[in-house]
């Protein structure tokens, strides 16, 4: 547990460096530069869960790719403990959704040497009680605007050790995760604009967005950032 530091990833591949091993976590009661996917800056004042998870594998880390879809699927499972909030959903590749406001997100960073994995921090943001900016508020919510009793203290042990279990190996999702993935698809049936112009039309098996376009047919994405039409 830290007071304020520039971001808990960072923090977390600095201990990594030194030996520190795998299920590690820090939770940081503020972020001064937090970041979110491709670089940007992720808001992380005093009120939210801002908590980096080490995970480090002897496998054969085949399930890299689906690190972030199966990171998520773990968090969802645990916010859905709190009653009003249910369903939690996800929109592809790794944003947690409420009543459609993000409320969270993840980020994994991964560090080599050579071809061989050394560590994978998984870095998660989730608004618990914190103010939302003004700017952000018809599209972001905290948790505390559904569950007023939810508290950072209280979500990050489970989270931490449900991240902490997250299977690294696997290289496709099994039927039991698509399935669960679908019920979640915040994405499913909704138009999208880019990268692909289309229709949601869920999630494969290797974790790619399928996409269904105007002429029917079904494309798929493996990265990008994805634009609601």
């Amino acid at each position: 547990w830290l007071d304020a530091v520039d971001s808990t990833l960072d923090e977390l591949h600095t201990r990594a460096a030194t030996g520190a091993g795998d299920g590690t976590w820090l939770v940081a009661a503020e972020q001064r530069r937090g970041r979110g996917s491709r670089g940007r800056t992720w808001h992380s004042p005093r009120g939210g869960l801002w908590l980096s998870v080490l995970r480090r594998s002897e496998g054969t880390i085949g399930g890299l790719e689906l690190l972030s879809l199966r990171a998520g699927l773990a968090v969802a499972r645990v916010l859905d403990g709190l009653p009003p909030i249910v369903p939690v959903m996800l929109k592809w590749p790794n944003d947690l959704m409420v009543r459609n406001r993000k409320v969270g997100g993840l980020l994994a960073e991964a560090r080599w040497q050579g071809d061989r994995l050394q560590w994978v921090a998984i870095g998660l943001g989730i608004n618990v009680s914190n103010a939302i900016p003004a700017e952000l508020a018809g599209r972001a919510a905290s948790l505390n605007e559904f569950c007023s009793e939810t508290t950072v203290e209280a979500l990050a042990e489970p989270i931490a050790r449900a991240l902490a279990a997250v299977d690294l190996d696997t290289p496709r999702l099994g039927p039991e995760e698509l399935s669960e993935l679908r019920a979640r698809d915040w994405l499913l049936d909704r138009g999208i604009s880019s990268p692909l112009a289309g229709t949601g039309a869920g999630i494969d098996d290797q974790g790619r967005l399928v996409v269904r376009d105007e002429g029917g047919r079904l494309l798929r994405i493996a990265i990008g950032d994805v634009v609601q039409a």
